[in-house]
């Protein structure tokens, strides 16, 4: 009865995490505009998201504990983008994907470079 239960917990959160953003997303393609998103909070959102996923991994810690944040992380890509877009900025999302890109190879590198240098 109680892991029916978790579970129930576990998949309800999840189908929660993915419709979680999808309003605002629609209601911005709708718009065709990003006005009234800020950019900043929502890279400090992203940021937290990615920090926290890679803490979760780094651990080992079960998947079913941290896998709504790849759907929140997914769906602030997809707003991070609309920003750009709507701004006529595209070419300016280039570099702030590729510091969330290398944040988290680093951060995956980090665990590499720990885990050699407990070995010797």
């Amino acid at each position: 009865m109680e892991a029916a239960l978790l579970g129930l917990c576990n998949w309800s959160t999840l189908g929660v995490c993915a419709a979680l953003k999808l309003p605002q997303i629609s209601a911005v393609l709708a718009a065709r505009s990003a006005r009234g998103l800020s950019l900043p909070s929502l890279l400090l959102e992203l940021a937290g998201f990615l920090v926290f996923l890679r803490y979760q991994c780094y651990y080992g810690y079960p998947p079913l504990t941290y896998l709504e944040y790849p759907i929140l992380i997914a769906q602030d890509v997809i707003l991070l983008l609309c920003i750009f877009h709507f701004n006529g900025n595209v070419k300016q999302a280039t570099p702030y994907i590729a510091v969330l890109v290398s944040s988290w190879f680093i951060l995956a590198l980090q665990k590499w470079i720990i885990d050699l240098a407990m070995q010797e």
